[in-house]
């Protein structure tokens, strides 16, 4: 023990006391940290840096007329683009976009076409077109801009499909709410006629006893003229109210015929929409079939097939929200099957989104999570077929059906109205008739007695109506859903789910993300540049092997200690990385390149200059394999079966955890995986070094007679 340390302080005093020596050796401790920054600076936030991307926009949308009104789409979207800074949208002519993404002005173009507007309108129409955004990317010119500027793009669809939806619920909203309030307008006449019905209805057993009275004794036809006429007043207000309200119910139930026809072509471009998802199942086998070839484009794939199902779960609520406040206006319920199978289509859709998700997020496609995608895809591919076949057979007739249950009741009281109002006058005549009772006599009254059941059957049958109608539908009820705020709910249907992330370990930059990475990284260099400028031999023939492995150990410690301080505690204070556990990030350095410099150390004093070709094959290896950059998962299989076995998979973990925040589980398994390497590596040196030194001296000696390699 005291020749190791009295090697270690002969090399301390020789640093020390030789100038040339001591600027070397800080040049070695200063370079490794050097190493770090500049590449933690280079990234430190490229993603909020997308402005600087330019995208070449050409809008050749002509519009289109809509109601008598000039629409142009392409317009809006570009007024939107000026606004948007996340992207450098430039504004040029197809010829000129095109030529930019050529030469390398752009990295993507985005084409509106001229008949953009007009298919966008379409769905007004008996065969509805989907418009077509033209998207031009020169992915040569760098690897990650494609991608931002990919997700640029589609923004772009997303933004004017959840526009669309919003403008299209908001119309047919509008036109509920109106009826709803002309509806309320008319609701105390409504209220009143009733009433007054009611009230004859109930009178009618007394003007029976009046007729039967006069009947038996003639003598009393005065006093039930009396009676009679006290009435007449009500017939008549009766009757006037009935004109009135029974031509503001004809002018409302055509509005109403007219806006509830609106939403059958509604409803058929919503299945025509789904039914286009039907193929995402050949898709999605296509994709799984060819995943390992390249998982990259297989999931950006799978990412544009999520967000075409995540709009038909749109879709679905949008339909299933029309259906259901329809189905509640009729008592049958004659929608309960379409709305049950639209229910377990959604639910097939948010299952496969879920798998599709899982593979993206694992990079792998496991037996049975394809085995689970497959079913799940068939499942929703049946589901959209049987309702594409059913619809105009089964689902159209049904909701006609229950569109004419509340025509029916709308109908039945202007029936009930007009039926009153042309009963009114045999009434009156009646009532006119009784008045000459005295003057006629019993001729007279027995004539009115005759007419008076049919004028009872007329009244009661309206009264029996109206009864039926409050028993099927509550007319306040049907004025609250019609009333119903327009610009809530359309916004609702624009964009029904919002995201709500929970970070939670923070970090608040894209540099400080990677500072675990690039000082692992840095260290293992610093411990490289250690071994090919310092020597592992000692000129002293009189020490063992494990002495001058553990005496000169020591001094290579000491220096990649100070490299590993000044690594780190840059990081913080120069490069003001953020950094949750200061502390521990600097001792968990220090215990890194402890770990790191033996194994160099060890591979050197063992095997020579073979030991620095380890040392350089092995940092290639961690580099790939370590998962420090990319999610190992998105690596080559090989990279993922080495990857446990690399020290830099645990010493940039053990870094991450003191700066994103520490779990102690995560940090006790690091630890321990670290100190298998290093143990290993001092046995393979204590036990192997003299052996292998002497067993390769004359291969060594052979090797420095060339004059090229020391």
């Amino acid at each position: 023990m005291r020749n190791i340390v009295q090697l270690y302080i002969t090399d301390l005093k020789r640093i020390v006391t030789n100038w040339a020596a001591l600027i070397i050796i800080l040049a070695l401790i200063a370079l490794p940290s050097l190493y770090a920054w500049f590449n933690i600076q280079a990234s430190w936030d490229p993603y909020g840096n997308t402005k600087g991307i330019p995208v070449a926009i050409t809008n050749e949308d002509a519009g289109t007329q809509l109601q008598g009104q000039k629409v142009n789409v392409g317009d809006l979207i570009v007024q939107s683009l000026k606004k948007n800074k996340k992207l450098g949208w430039t504004f040029v002519d197809k010829k000129k976009a095109l030529d930019m993404v050529k030469h390398g002005d752009a990295y993507a173009s985005i084409l509106i076409p001229k008949d953009f507007s007009k298919k966008m309108t379409s769905i007004l129409e008996e065969n509805p077109e989907k418009p077509v955004i033209t998207y031009t990317v020169n992915e040569k010119i760098n690897a990650i801009a494609p991608k931002i500027t990919s997700t640029g793009a589609t923004g772009i669809v997303q933004q004017i499909s959840e526009e669309f939806i919003k403008t299209v619920s908001k119309t047919i909203f509008s036109i509920f709410n109106e009826l709803g309030i002309e509806l309320e307008k008319d609701l105390p006449d409504i209220k009143n006629m009733k009433n007054l019905i009611f009230r004859l209805e109930n009178d009618i057993p007394r003007i029976n006893q009046i007729v039967n009275t006069a009947l038996n004794d003639i003598n009393t036809a005065g006093e039930l003229e009396s009676k009679v006429r006290n009435n007449l007043p009500i017939i008549k207000n009766v009757a006037n109210k009935g004109v009135q309200l029974t031509n503001e119910l004809s002018d409302f139930i055509n509005k109403n015929k007219e806006a509830v026809q609106n939403i059958i072509p509604i409803i058929k471009g919503n299945i025509d929409q789904l039914r286009e998802l039907a193929d995402t199942k050949s898709q999605i086998q296509s994709i799984l079939q060819n995943y390992q070839n390249n998982p990259d484009e297989a999931n950006a794939a799978l990412s544009e097939i999520n967000t075409r199902l995540n709009r038909g779960v749109v879709v679905i609520d949008y339909t299933t929200g029309l259906l259901e406040k329809l189905n509640a206006q009729s008592d049958q319920k004659r929608l309960s099957i379409f709305l049950n199978q639209l229910t377990k289509l959604k639910s097939d859709l948010q299952s496969e989104i879920a798998l599709n998700n899982q593979i993206i997020t694992s990079k792998t496609v496991a037996d049975n999570v394809k085995k689970r995608l497959d079913d799940v895809s068939n499942l929703a591919s049946s589901k959209i077929a049987d309702i594409h076949a059913n619809f105009e057979s089964q689902y159209v007739p049904a909701i006609r059906r229950t569109m004419d249950d509340g025509m029916v009741v709308l109908e039945g009281t202007k029936k009930v109205l007009t039926d009153a109002q042309n009963s009114m006058p045999d009434v009156e005549r009646i009532l006119q008739d009784s008045s000459k009772g005295i003057s006629t006599g019993k001729q007279t009254i027995v004539k009115l007695k005759k007419d008076l059941p049919t004028v009872e059957k007329k009244i009661r049958e309206i009264a029996h109506r109206i009864r039926e109608f409050d028993k099927k539908a509550d007319i306040n009820e049907i004025i609250r859903f019609l009333k119903h705020n327009v610009n809530k709910e359309s916004e609702f249907l624009k964009n029904p789910i919002l995201l709500k992330e929970h970070k939670l370990f923070p970090i608040p930059n894209y540099g400080s993300g990677m500072t675990p990475f690039f000082t692992t990284l840095s260290l293992w260099v610093g411990a490289m540049l250690l071994i090919s400028l310092l020597t592992v031999e000692v000129e002293n023939d009189q020490l063992k092997s494990y002495q001058v492995y553990f005496g000169r150990l020591f001094t290579f410690l000491t220096i990649a200690i100070l490299q590993s301080l000044i690594a780190t505690l840059g990081d913080m204070y120069l490069l003001h990385t953020y950094v949750a556990d200061k502390p521990w990030f600097v001792l968990f350095g220090v215990v890194n390149s402890i770990i790191f410099m033996v194994m160099v150390y060890t591979f050197v004093s063992v095997f020579g200059n073979v030991g620095k070709a380890l040392g350089i094959v092995l940092l290639v290896l961690q580099i790939s394999g370590s998962g420090g950059t990319f999610p190992i998962q998105v690596a080559p299989r090989f990279f993922q079966l080495i990857n446990p076995y690399l020290p830099f998979t645990y010493s940039i973990s053990l870094m991450r955890e003191a700066t994103g925040g520490i779990l102690w589980d995560i940090v006790q398994k690091d630890v321990i995986i670290l100190s298998i390497f290093l143990i290993v590596s001092v046995f393979i040196g204590v036990t192997l070094k003299k052996f292998i030194n002497q067993a390769s001296e004359k291969m060594i000696k052979k090797v420095k007679e060339s004059g090229l390699i020391h």
